[in-house]
């Protein structure tokens, strides 16, 4: 799990729903991360350090050239 890869969340954590996605912003530690969620349209609902295993991968992030 690394910076700007899609995560979904395993369970509720911190007012976000199971199941919901987002963007791994900051990578801190083995441990934690900063994830920004949102919603089906793209929007924003919250910002928030994760525990990673509360993380699944769903895309990982490549840089194409």
């Amino acid at each position: 799990m690394k910076e700007l890869d899609v995560v979904k969340l395993l369970s509720d954590y911190e007012g976000v729903l199971k199941g919901t996605e987002g963007t791994v912003v900051l990578d801190y530690d083995e441990e934690t991360c900063e994830v920004e969620f949102f919603d089906t349209d793209g929007n924003t609902i919250d910002v928030v350090t994760t525990p990673k295993n509360l993380l699944e991968v769903v895309c990982v992030y490549s840089e194409t050239e």
